[in-house]
């Protein structure tokens, strides 16, 4: 898995994948092909959201601290 994809281009592959395995018309082969990927890029977006998520979660605490006590 490149480490170069871009979190709205891994969503948007993924969510091809899904497509092609909800309307079944893959072979059996091609099905666990397009699983095993779209195991790999739901990884990879959760990855890339858990770490947004903790760079806002800081930028807030940085907001906190700066601000002024009453």
């Amino acid at each position: 898995m490149s480490e170069e994809l871009r979190f709205e281009e891994a969503q948007r592959e993924l969510e091809s994948i899904v497509e092609r395995l909800e309307r079944g018309e893959a072979t059996l082969e091609e099905s666990i092909g397009l699983w095993e990927r779209g195991e790999d890029l739901y990884r990879l977006c959760l990855s890339r959201l858990d770490a947004a998520q903790g760079r806002i979660e800081e930028l807030v605490r940085r907001a906190d601290a700066a601000k002024p006590e009453k």
